[in-house]
C-alpha cells in the first residue's frame, strides 16, 4: 500500500457494524463512527464535524452505503477528481480542449465548490457559482469551458452511483441565456456577428494591410473560407486545387502545451471549401511560384498567424471600433462566410460539409428568417374575421306577421 492509499479515509467493509457516538463542539458536532475490519482485526475510525444531528445521521448512513458502492460517498469533489483521475478526459482533444478545460477547473470550479462533498453539490450551488462569475465579468466561452469540465466529472459521479443524476448538466446553457425584456428584442442568431457586405469586408483588409499584408489575407481568407482561426493558420500552398477551384481544410495550428500544435480540424473531418470569386486574386498571389508544403499565410517574419498575434499586431478592438463594428471578433470572420453563403442560397446540406458542422441545426442558424408562413396564417386568420364582421353587419330577416302585427304561431308539432 502507497501513501496515497494510506491517507484515504476508511470505507467500513460490508455486513460490518458500525458503533456511532456525537460530541458537541464549539464548532459543531463530531459525528464518530467505528468499526472492526474484518480482515486486519484493526480497529477504524471514520469522523466528521458537522452543524447539527440530521447531518451526523445522513454522515453515517452514507459510509453505510459507501461501503455496499465501495465508493465514498463524502468525498469531496477536488478529491475525487484526483481518484478517477483521467477518466473524465476520454474523448476529450488532448492538445487544447483538455488544456482550457483544466485551466478552467483549476482557476474556478475547486476554489468555488473543490471542498464540498459530491453527494452534496447541488444545482442552486451551481447556479450561483456560475453568477458569481458573471459579476466579475468572465466572459461567456471562460464560463463554459470552466462548467464543461464539471458536467463530465460528475457524470463519473453518476456512473459511480455517488449522486443519481448531474446537476451541472445545461447549467452554463441556463445562466448565460437568461435573456432580459430588452435582450429578447435583439438577434442573437450567428447571423448577427457578420459583417453586413463585401465593401465592409475590404474596408476592414485594408486597415489591416497597413501594419502588413498577412492580416489583410488572413482576414479575407477567414471570411471568405468561413474558417476558423486556427485552420486559417494550418493551411498550406498544396491545399489550394485550381483545377478544381476547391481549398481543401485538413489541418489547424493552434497554442498548445509547450508550444504550437498543428492538428486535425475540430470536427476531425476534412473539410471542401469552393474558392469565390473575391477570394481568387488573393490566393493567386499566395500561392504563386511557391511550394505545396509551406503554409499559405505566415507573420510578417514568418511566424504562425494566431488570432491573439493578429489582434495584438492590428490593435483589433480599436480597429473595428474605427469601422463602426465594435463587436466584431477574429471568429466573426467565420459567421460572416457562413452567413453569405447560406443567403447565396447554397443549400443546407451543403453548407453544412463546408462549416464542418454535426449538427444540421448549427447550421440552420445562418438561414434568414423566413416569416412567409406566419404571413399567410396571419392571412388567413384575418380572412375569417373579416368574414365574422360582414355576417355581423348584416341585417336580420324581417319577421313575416299576420293579422293586426302578430307573428304567425309555430307549427303544431307532429
Amino acid at each position: 500500500m502507497n501513501n496515497e492509499e494510506k491517507k484515504k479515509p476508511p470505507i467500513p467493509p460490508i455486513g460490518v457494524k458500525l458503533a456511532t457516538d456525537l460530541e458537541h463542539r464549539r464548532s459543531g458536532i463530531r459525528a464518530r463512527a467505528r468499526w472492526t475490519n474484518p480482515l486486519t482485526k484493526e480497529r477504524e475510525t471514520r469522523a466528521l464535524v458537522v452543524p447539527d444531528e440530521e447531518a451526523a445521521e445522513e454522515f453515517f448512513q452514507q459510509l453505510q452505503r459507501s461501503a455496499v458502492l465501495g465508493v465514498d460517498l463524502t468525498t469531496t469533489l477536488a478529491d475525487y477528481m484526483e481518484q478517477i483521475e483521467d477518466r473524465w478526459k476520454r474523448g476529450l482533444d488532448p492538445t487544447s480542449t483538455v488544456q482550457g478545460y483544466e485551466i478552467g477547473m483549476r482557476l474556478r470550479v475547486l476554489p468555488s465548490l473543490g471542498h464540498l462533498p459530491v453527494a452534496s453539490i447541488t444545482t442552486g450551488m451551481i447556479d450561483r457559482t456560475i453568477d458569481s462569475w458573471e459579476d466579475k465579468g468572465l466572459s461567456s466561452s471562460i464560463i463554459k469551458h470552466s462548467v464543461a469540465p464539471l458536467v463530465r466529472i460528475l457524470d463519473e459521479a453518476v456512473r459511480d452511483e455517488i449522486i443519481a443524476s448531474n446537476p451541472a448538466r445545461n447549467r452554463s446553457r441556463r445562466s448565460l441565456g437568461k435573456r432580459t425584456a430588452q435582450d429578447l428584442t435583439e438577434d442573437v442568431s450567428p447571423r448577427s456577428y457578420a459583417l453586413p457586405n463585401l465593401e465592409k469586408l475590404n474596408e476592414l483588409a485594408g486597415a489591416c494591410a497597413k501594419v502588413h499584408q498577412c492580416y489583410s489575407d488572413y482576414v479575407m481568407l477567414a471570411a471568405l473560407l468561413a474558417g476558423r482561426s486556427s485552420e486559417v493558420a494550418g493551411l498550406q500552398v498544396g491545399d489550394v486545387d485550381w483545377d478544381t477551384n476547391i481549398v481543401t481544410i485538413r489541418r489547424q495550428t493552434s497554442p498548445g502545451v509547450g508550444g504550437l500544435v498543428t492538428k486535425q480540424t475540430k470536427g476531425r473531418d476534412i473539410r471542401h471549401v469552393p474558392i469565390l470569386q473575391p477570394l481568387k486574386p488573393v490566393l493567386e498571389r499566395l500561392t504563386t511560384g511557391r511550394k505545396p508544403e509551406e503554409r499559405l499565410v505566415t507573420g510578417p517574419r514568418g511566424g504562425v498567424l494566431t488570432t491573439a498575434t493578429v489582434r495584438d499586431a492590428t490593435r483589433w478592438d480599436d480597429l473595428v471600433t474605427g469601422l463602426d463594428e465594435p463587436n466584431l471578433t477574429r471568429h466573426s470572420l467565420r459567421h460572416t462566410g457562413a452567413t453569405w453563403m447560406a443567403d447565396a442560397g447554397i443549400p443546407l446540406h451543403v453548407l453544412q460539409k463546408i462549416l464542418g458542422h454535426k449538427s444540421l441545426e448549427t447550421t440552420r442558424g445562418y438561414l434568414h428568417p423566413d416569416n412567409r408562413q406566419l404571413l399567410q396564417a396571419a392571412d388567413l386568420a384575418n380572412a375569417f374575421f373579416d368574414a365574422q364582421q360582414i355576417d355581423a353587419d348584416q341585417p336580420e330577416p324581417e319577421t313575416r306577421t299576420r293579422g293586426r302585427g302578430k307573428a304567425d304561431p309555430p307549427a303544431p308539432c307532429r
